[in-house]
């Protein structure tokens, strides 16, 4: 699957939603909680257990190797990865300081 900027993206193994904020160059096996995500509005299927901590609300992942960015829009209890690698936290740039 190769996501688009703008896509919504929801899994089917619990509630987390996400925005495309950055698309992959080429196709990736993007999940969570290691089921496939798809375009909204997903059929609820299986839900997963506890899958690390989970997706955080108002947080960007990032997929260094790809570029990908996505922002969650909906928390839920899987872990947003591509392939077997875990999306990182996006770190805020800090401030210079002011004299």
């Amino acid at each position: 699957m190769r996501p688009t900027t703008g896509a919504r993206l929801g899994s089917s193994g619990c509630t987390t939603q996400v925005i495309v904020v950055r698309s992959p160059a080429d196709d990736v096996d993007l999940t969570c909680g290691n089921v496939p995500m798809a375009p909204l509005p997903v059929d609820a299927g299986d839900p997963i257990g506890e899958d690390g901590p989970g997706s955080l609300t108002g947080k960007r992942y990032v997929h260094p190797a790809t570029g990908m960015e996505l922002l969650c829009t909906k928390a839920g209890a899987g872990q947003l990865r591509v392939g077997d690698e875990v999306l990182e936290i996006k770190q805020a740039k800090s401030l210079p300081s002011s004299d």
